[in-house]
């Protein structure tokens, strides 16, 4: 299953940010699992992402650019 949603926050010294998706719920994620290979992105950035269960919770994964 694809999601999409924007970008809320994102730490670059920490490489964590969390997605604000479509569906209402909040979604953590870690710079390497932003897919073009870059370990930034920006707040506000529009992103489809795979909802993946980690750590009793659930991360969003190989999150893509739109």
């Amino acid at each position: 299953m694809i999601l999409t949603g924007n970008v809320s926050h994102f730490d670059e010294a920490a490489g964590l940010g969390s997605i604000a998706g479509d569906d209402g719920a909040t979604y953590a994620f870690h710079c390497i699992e932003i897919s073009d290979g870059t370990r930034a992105i920006d707040a506000g950035q529009r992103v489809a992402f795979t909802p993946l269960p980690r750590f009793g919770a659930v991360e969003a994964g190989d999150v893509t650019k739109l």
